[in-house]
């Protein structure tokens, strides 16, 4: 792990695991409760094979979403740097609602387009949702592991992060920071209130 800090003068972080468990929690109940209204349309083909069918696609959605860009978190991951004394570290919950908000219109889409494929597959559209935040809640603890093993916090530029996500191509690296930085335990799940902040890191809070 590289210990020279990435840029200079202020500039703000969120945490990596946060923003990739972000969507989860939202597309899991929808999804849950799409398919809890999707099982009440007999639809095209029926629940007995739209309901097995949409079993398949969130077992299959979940493996992809978890497998997708793995190896280029593993590698931003691997080639991090220590953060300066000069960042900004932005709360979970400020980078939920952020994300939330700047990908508001395909979530609240998914969950008439989930309602309305039961038409065709009953509960399938809803069911291939929760599969996907379970891919994505997987990810966040494999990051979790990662955090944990190394005994450091990953977290990416936010303006980065802003274009295409957590590992996209505006994302030239991570930084790290000890476990104590941030109200975000390993793996972006919620942390302990008022957590301590390392000594000598200089990191504030956004």
């Amino acid at each position: 792990m590289r210990r020279s800090a990435v840029g200079r003068g202020a500039y703000a972080l969120a945490r990596v695991a946060v923003i990739v468990r972000a969507p989860a929690g939202w597309l899991w109940w929808s999804g849950l409760l799409a398919a809890g209204i999707g099982v009440l349309v007999p639809g095209l083909t029926g629940r007995g094979i739209g309901v097995p069918a949409g079993v398949a696609l969130g077992i299959v959605a979940a493996f992809v979403v978890f497998a997708v860009r793995r190896r280029r978190y593993a590698a931003l991951a691997d080639e991090a740097s220590r953060a300066g004394k000069a960042v900004i570290l932005q709360d979970r919950a400020v980078t939920l609602r952020l994300w939330r908000r700047a990908h508001r219109w395909w979530l609240l889409l998914a969950f008439p387009a989930a309602v309305g494929s039961s038409f065709a597959l009953p509960a399938a559209g809803g069911l291939l949702m929760a599969g996907a935040a379970l891919g994505l809640w997987g990810k966040a603890l494999w990051l979790g592991r990662w955090e944990r093993e190394r005994d450091a916090l990953l977290w990416v530029r936010t303006e980065a992060a802003g274009r295409g996500g957590a590992a996209g191509k505006a994302v030239r690296g991570y930084v790290t920071t000890g476990t104590a930085a941030g109200d975000a335990a390993p793996g972006g799940a919620r942390g302990r209130r008022g957590a301590a902040r390392p000594a000598g890191t200089g990191a504030g809070r956004r």
